[in-house]
C-alpha cells in the first residue's frame, strides 16, 4: 500500500481515511466496530471524527461518536492508529453547534475545553491531528493559532489542521503561523468530489505551493455518486431524509447535492464507470485520491458491507482515458452543485 505524509508533518497515513460521522445515528456501536475493524484489517490506519458527531448534530448525541471510537481504539495498539478529531466551529458560522450551550468560538477558552472533552471521550492522552471544524468570522486568527500551538507544545496534539476553509482563510492562518513562529495547519479537510470540484479553482494552488494536504470528505457527494438517488429519489440515506426534514438548512443542503444537474452528471459518471469495469463508488473514490495534493480521502459507511467498493479504490489508479472522460462530463455540466 502507498502511504502518504500529511503536509510537512510526520503523519504517514493510508490513502483512505475512515470517517465516523454516521456512528450513533445511522449505525449503532456494534456495526461501527465492524466498520472500523474491516477498514483496519484492509490497512487503513487513519480515522477521523469530531466532537460534533454524529450527524445530524444534536445536543443529546454530540460526543457519542468519539466515545465509540475511543472504546474501539482500546482493542488496537494506539500507535498503529492516526487519530484525527475536530473542535466545533464558531456559532457565528454556518450554523450554531449544540455543544457548550451554542456559544462556541475559536478562542483559547473553547479550544482548551474542546480538547479536554475529546481526550476524555476518546480515552487517549494525545490527538494526532486536531482540526478546526470551520473558521471563526469574529475571533482573530492570531488567537486561534496561539491556542492550537499551545496544545502542540503541551503534547496533547501532534499536528493541527483546518476544515471547510477558504483560500484566504488558510493563507491568513499559514502566514500568522510563520511570522508568529507557531504550529501551522498541515491539512485542510474540504468537500471534494466529481460533483464538487471547487477546490481546484484556487485552493489546489495554495495546497501545492505551501505543501498543505487536502483530506477530501464526501468523495461520493453524500452518496449521490453511488447512483442510488438516480434509481430512487427516496432511497435510504442522509439526503433522502434531509429532503423531507423540517430543518431548512438540511433541506437546502440536500437540494444542493440532489438536483437535476447533479443527477444528470451522476448518470454520465455511472456509464463511464461501467465502461471501465468498476463500480461508480470505486471510481469516484479513486478519482478523489488521485491528486498530488491529496493525502487521504475520507470515506463513510453505515454498514461494513458498504466498504467493499470504497476500499477497492485503495490501490486503483484511474487511466488517462477514464480521467479524460470524467473531465468531459464536468465541461458539459459545470459545477452541478453550484
Amino acid at each position: 500500500m502507498e502511504f502518504r505524509y500529511i503536509g510537512k508533518s510526520g503523519l504517514r497515513v493510508s490513502p483512505i481515511c475512515m470517517g465516523t460521522m454516521t456512528f450513533g445515528t445511522q449505525c449503532d456501536e456494534k456495526e461501527a466496530f465492524k466498520i472500523m475493524d474491516k477498514a483496519y484489517d484492509a490497512g487503513v490506519n487513519f480515522y477521523d471524527t469530531a466532537e460534533l458527531y454524529p450527524v445530524p448534530p444534536s445536543g443529546e448525541l454530540a460526543g457519542i461518536t468519539e466515545e465509540m471510537v475511543g472504546r474501539w481504539m482500546k482493542t488496537k495498539p494506539r500507535d498503529s492508529i492516526i487519530l484525527a478529531t475536530k473542535v466545533a466551529g464558531a456559532a457565528s458560522g454556518w450554523f450554531v453547534p449544540p455543544m457548550r450551550h451554542g456559544l462556541t468560538m475559536m478562542d483559547s477558552f473553547h479550544i482548551e475545553r474542546a480538547i479536554e472533552g475529546s481526550l476524555k471521550r476518546l480515552g487517549t492522552d494525545y490527538i494526532d491531528l486536531y482540526q478546526m471544524h470551520w473558521p471563526d468570522t469574529i475571533v482573530p486568527i492570531e488567537e486561534s493559532m496561539k491556542a492550537f500551538d499551545k496544545l502542540v507544545q503541551s503534547g496533547k496534539v501532534r499536528y493541527i489542521g483546518t476544515s471547510n476553509d477558504t483560500a484566504y482563510g488558510t493563507s491568513k492562518a499559514l502566514s500568522t503561523s510563520k511570522y508568529e513562529k507557531l504550529a501551522r495547519f498541515e491539512s485542510i479537510q474540504n468537500n471534494f468530489s466529481l460533483l464538487n470540484r471547487r477546490f481546484l479553482d484556487e485552493l489546489s494552488t495554495l495546497a501545492r505551493s505551501e505543501n498543505i494536504s487536502l483530506l477530501p470528505y464526501s468523495p461520493l457527494a453524500g452518496g449521490v455518486l453511488s447512483g442510488k438517488y438516480n434509481k430512487n429519489p427516496d432511497a435510504k440515506g442522509r439526503f433522502g431524509d434531509y429532503m423531507k426534514s423540517k430543518n431548512q438548512r438540511q433541506r437546502l443542503m440536500a437540494a444542493r447535492f440532489m438536483n437535476d444537474r447533479s443527477l444528470l452528471s451522476t448518470q454520465k459518471y455511472i456509464a463511464i464507470a461501467h465502461e471501465a469495469g468498476m463500480s461508480p463508488t470505486t471510481m469516484a473514490t479513486a478519482w478523489s485520491k488521485q491528486f498530488d495534493f491529496v493525502a487521504s480521502t475520507i470515506i463513510g459507511a453505515t454498514s461494513a458491507d458498504q466498504l467493499d467498493d470504497t476500499l477497492a479504490a485503495m490501490d486503483i489508479t484511474l487511466s488517462d482515458e477514464v480521467l479524460s472522460a470524467l473531465d468531459k462530463v464536468h465541461d458539459e455540466i459545470l459545477y452541478p452543485m453550484g
